[in-house]
């Protein structure tokens, strides 16, 4: 019998294919796991729980497909747009952009089993025949209606001042115990702008954007713009361009399908009659594609080659990089100085194929889906200048087993720690820690808390926006069966930076946080209307609860009073390694009996977790002790937990770490004892 104590500093390999498991030969077999869920690898080599998500708002159409796309004028002010089936709406720095208009409330009470808001106006006159989503604040007395969306009754209105009030379900309000109304209040009906995309064309919108100015195109429509001139006043306009070639950009056909921006040159690729055809713009001059020999003219370039190439992406960096059904391009100048007619150089540089899905730049690194979906490569200039070329190494090569569904949408978030946040056609969220300056390429998945139609709920978009507060925001689109509805609803990733657990990332999904006056009710949480909630109160974990079915319930009476709180769904983190291989006296453990009786834990702000073989077989780590008041928070505990581990002599010896409560997480290493025997 051999014992043996082998190190796991480092996790940089992510979760790894189970076609992987006999390769105990290879550096990233000890650096990988069999499972990585709700956890994210840094590039320190540790991992740690992903935050949970926060519910900014239900989606303007929970039947239709949903698509984000970010918009930036600068860090200090960014949008999400949401478009749906014919029309978009707004979110700015995580909240709801209103309509400009406000409404004056003057009354409201229950009347048999209808509430009626009163205005001052006619609310048909206003709302014509009911339905629109509004907001309600600055009531008096009845407060119960404050900082909440709601739904217009239809039509018949009760009277020619009054309106019926609606939750976000279409369901009735019971307000017979709100406190009684005595004065002020508006209502506010949510920004919605109506666009010519239906849901069908969702997905294959493309867009290019500099200032204020978004360049929206489809093979479909001619291309349009979309222009912000303030918070809530959003403007659609076809583009007219100047032009001296025929097909023009504005004729049937001859729409593109993909746009960027390059060197001060609005370019756009792939119409139907001609998809290999690159459309530069003059140089600033971003409607005028009048072709010349002058510098500064517009230029059209087509790529030769011996097939159709369909354009399908472009990606600008140092260089355009173009991706094609049939190969990736790069095109430069033929003197190291600005494009121009006459200088324009294109080289064909590798022949995989991209999939039609926007790729994502790192530096000056292209990371793009391979034609069939399932193979992320990462387009890179390796060598000198003067000899050397560019290379697609395939990132998916260590764990093709979770992109072989696909991937449908990408996303790059660079702060905190360069994450690749990449979409799977069932819904499935995956994450990819990429610092290639460390070596680490690891990938990890992730289940968005609640079910849909029996499975696991569906995140439908991704998008991503830097901020000036240190870390990128990951906004996404999540489907679940609510109280036995589609509901579709906008969520914000929390920030990684959970330290202060009052007010920093909960780990809940499509939370709500609550920091106030001492209270033990948590009211308003409307959207989790009869679903099974974890409850963090005052930095402690407090009893799952359950959200009522009633319309006008939807709170969650905690068994003490708190001054913070965060509610949400709950969701399981989790890390499984391979199969532990320690050496033996007799050459390699692996197929070999043993028994690990113990493993040290080397956690940071960690509390709360649960250890052993598998999901069915764990022990809880203590990190509460008997001096500790039982309503107050643990501390966060760094440093190393010595375990004793349950279990006899297995051939399949894997270690299983979860975090079920709604507290951090994060391994920077563990130390296995374990006994081998040889036979």
């Amino acid at each position: 019998m051999a014992r043996s104590a082998p190190s796991f500093s480092s996790f940089t390999a992510g979760e790894i294919s189970p076609r992987l498991e006999g390769r105990t030969d290879l550096a990233k077999y000890s650096q990988g796991l069999s499972d990585l869920t709700n956890m994210v690898v840094m590039p320190h080599g540790g991992v740690t729980r992903r935050p949970g998500t926060e519910f900014l708002g239900q989606c303007g159409n929970n039947f239709s497909k949903v698509r984000l796309i970010p918009f930036q004028f600068k860090t200090s002010d960014t949008y999400i747009l949401e478009f749906s089936h014919l029309k978009m709406r707004v979110y700015r720095n995580g909240l709801q952009v209103l309509s400009p208009t406000s409404h004056a409330i003057t009354g409201a009470s229950q009347v048999g089993n209808r509430f009626r808001v009163q205005l001052s106006g006619n609310p048909t006159n206003i709302f014509g025949a009911g339905g629109q989503e509004i907001f309600i604040s600055g009531v008096n007395g009845m407060t119960e209606l404050n900082n909440r969306n709601y739904t217009v009754g239809s039509n018949p209105q009760p009277a020619s001042t009054e309106f019926v009030l609606e939750d976000t379900f279409g369901s009735l309000i019971n307000g017979s115990n709100f406190t009684a109304y005595t004065s002020g209040g508006t209502v506010t009906e949510i920004y919605e702008k109506t666009t010519p995309y239906s849901e069908l064309f969702l997905d294959d919108l493309r867009f290019a954007q500099s200032a204020d100015t978004m360049f929206i195109c489809h093979p479909s429509f001619a291309v349009r713009t979309l222009t912000r001139t303030a918070h809530n006043n959003w403007t659609f306009s076809t583009v007219s361009f100047t032009e001296n070639s025929t097909p023009t950009l504005s004729s049937a056909n001859n729409f593109p399908s993909v746009v960027t921006f390059f060197e001060q040159r609005l370019v756009f690729g792939n119409t139907n009659n001609n998809p290999q055809t690159l459309f530069f713009s003059k140089n600033g001059d971003y409607d005028n594609f009048t072709t010349g020999t002058g510098d500064d003219d517009a230029l059209i370039y087509t790529i030769a080659s011996n097939q159709v190439n369909a354009i399908r992406s472009l990606s600008a960096t140092r260089v355009l990089t173009i991706g094609t059904s049939g190969g990736e391009y790069v095109l430069t100048s033929t003197n190291d100085g600005p494009i121009t007619p006459t200088t324009t150089l294109i080289r064909k540089y590798s022949n995989y194929g991209s999939a039609p899905v926007d790729p994502v730049q790192v530096a000056d690194v292209t990371l793009f889906v391979q034609r069939g979906g399932r193979k992320l490569r990462e387009f890179k200039f390796v060598g000198d200048v003067n000899t050397g070329g560019y290379q697609a190494p395939d990132m998916t090569i260590l764990a093709e087993h979770l992109t072989e569904g696909g991937i449908t949408q990408l996303a790059y978030q660079q702060e905190p720690d360069s994450i690749i946040w990449a979409l799977r056609p069932d819904g499935t969220l995956m994450g990819l820690t990429y610092r290639r300056e460390e070596d680490v390429v690891a990938w990890h998945k992730h289940v968005i808390g609640g079910t849909f139609s029996g499975g696991q709920a569906v995140v439908e978009s991704i998008a991503t926006l830097p901020t000036d507060s240190g870390e990128d925001e990951l906004y996404m689109v999540v489907k679940r069966s609510i109280n036995g509805t589609v509901r579709k609803y906008i969520e914000r990733l929390r920030p990684f930076d959970f330290a202060n657990l009052g007010s920093g990332a909960n780990f809940v999904d499509s939370g709500l946080q609550y920091s106030g006056s001492s209270t033990s009710t948590l009211s308003g949480i409307n959207h989790l209307r009869g679903q099974n909630v974890s409850v963090l109160a005052n930095g402690a974990t407090h009893p799952d609860a359950t959200i009522s079915t009633a319309a006008t319930v939807n709170a969650v009476s905690l068994n003490y009073a708190v001054t913070s709180a965060a509610v949400g769904l709950p969701y399981t983190s989790s890390m499984t390694t391979l199969r532990v291989e320690a050496g033996s006296v007799d050459g390699t453990s692996q197929g070999k009996p043993k028994r690990i009786h113990g493993i040290t834990l080397r956690l940071f702000e960690t509390v709360g977790i649960e250890v052993g073989n598998d999901a069915n077989n764990v022990d809880r780590i203590p990190f509460r002790d008997s001096s500790m008041d039982m309503d107050t928070a643990v501390p966060l505990f760094t440093g190393d937990k010595d375990i004793e581990f349950r279990g006899g002599f297995e051939d399949d010896d894997r270690i299983f770490i979860q975090q079920t409560q709604p507290l951090p997480m994060t391994v920077l290493a563990f130390y296995p004892r374990l006994n081998t025997f040889d036979i």
